[in-house]
């Protein structure tokens, strides 16, 4: 009984700590006395004599962010690393290196955003072109009408696609990995080494052999994000692939999953910004095409479309996607707006028209040195980001 006891009690504490040692501030600072651990982080501890030895370090005077990230909001703080900082404008001047899921580097403009997503737009020579891709958008709806739950395009979404596309090494990779997903969050998540494999096979073919891959990585090697291309496409499993809970406590969610494969959660679909997951299901017969509230300016491929849909059985009110765009370009852009703009919108061009992709970072847990993974990221329509909850939430419905 006593062993079993200790067990637990050392679980226990592990489950608070979350990871971190027991004698560290690190994450702590600003945190309420907590006997689970062998020494605070708080101003209380000051009196008592009980601080941890790197208190006045990382939680007194600190103007860094590194290994405060999430930290609880303490005015005697010279400057802020939690979720709200950005709002209140006191962030220090590292939090975008060591909490927004970047590895840090030079500032990145609007502009060079803006030349650079229309760089990777022009190099993206696998998107579908309209022989090789039909799409039928049937009925639109206005944005009072896409909670009505009513199918009103009684044919397909994709009336055509050239099978020799999807044969294409990116298409190939992205697809290996979209079977690998249970979509219920709550659901542990456990991969086979093949499967693990699979992550990699899609990162190299999508960086390592593309001209988008890598263009994007020279374009941050450049503003001194990242040191060399393994260092890039590390960053890039951990952010993307690594797992994290959105319920339960199961490592059940990943950046990937839940934008590019889709998740159900609490009765809906949650994520599902992927055409060619659409495409896939729409063939199996597990997605109904309902109607679109929005469709953007473009006249070719890649365009957006704002849909609503049944995904056997659960329904998604505005799910946004690039259509007919490769893999490779979608990560792309997603990425690039993680890097740049962690949480916030992301402001792009594409054949002169503008795209705003959306992130959100996943606040709850934390890869490296208290960087973030992704949570969420979709393209902006009107009626999506009316919709979307709060960052703290950091889910899209």
């Amino acid at each position: 009984m006593k062993i079993i006891l200790l067990l637990f009690l050392g679980v226990t504490l592990f489950s608070l700590g979350q990871g971190n040692t027991l004698d560290s501030c690190q994450r702590r600072c600003g945190y309420g006395t907590d006997s689970a651990y062998t020494c605070q982080c708080n101003s209380a501890c000051e009196r008592f004599g009980d601080c941890c030895s790197d208190y006045y370090t990382l939680c007194k005077g600190s103007t860094s962010c590194k290994g405060r990230c999430g930290e609880r909001y303490d005015y005697q703080d010279q400057c802020h690393c939690n979720s709200k900082c950005s709002q209140y404008n006191n962030c220090c001047n590292d939090y975008s290196q060591h909490c927004g899921g970047s590895s840090g580097g030079a500032a990145i403009s609007d502009s060079e955003l803006k030349t650079l997503s229309e760089l990777l737009y022009a190099l993206d020579s696998n998107k579908a072109s309209p022989f090789e891709l039909e799409i039928d958008t049937q009925a639109r709806v206005s944005d009072s009408q896409t909670s009505s739950r009513k199918d009103l395009s009684p044919r397909p979404l994709f009336s055509y696609l050239d099978s020799s596309l999807f044969s294409k090494p990116t298409f190939a990779a992205f697809l290996a990995l979209l079977d690998n997903y249970q979509r219920y969050t709550g659901q542990t998540e456990r991969f086979s080494s093949a499967q693990l494999a699979e992550q990699d096979t899609f990162l190299r073919e999508a960086i390592s052999n593309t001209e988008i891959g890598q263009e994007l990585y020279t374009f941050f090697h450049s503003k001194g994000f990242y040191s060399s291309e393994a260092e890039f496409i590390y960053d890039l499993k951990m952010m993307w692939f690594g797992l994290y809970s959105r319920n339960n406590n199961a490592k059940d969610s990943s950046g990937f999953e839940h934008i590019f494969a889709g998740e159900v959660k609490n009765g809906k679909v949650s994520g599902f910004h992927s055409w060619i997951q659409f495409y896939r299901l729409e063939k199996k017969g597990l997605m109904n095409y309902y109607s679109h509230s929005f469709d953007g300016p473009w006249t070719t491929f890649p365009d957006i479309l704002g849909m609503q849909f049944n995904w056997d059985g659960y329904f998604k009110q505005v799910g946004s996607a690039i259509i007919g765009s490769s893999p490779e370009f979608d990560f792309a852009l997603y990425s690039l707006c993680y890097i740049a703009r962690p949480g916030k919108q992301c402001h792009l061009s594409l054949g002169g028209k503008t795209l705003v992709i959306q992130t959100y970072t996943w606040d709850n847990s934390y890869y490296g040195d208290g960087k973030k993974f992704i949570a969420s990221g979709f393209p902006a329509t009107p009626r999506a980001l009316l919709l979307h909850p709060s960052i703290l939430n950091s889910e899209d419905e």
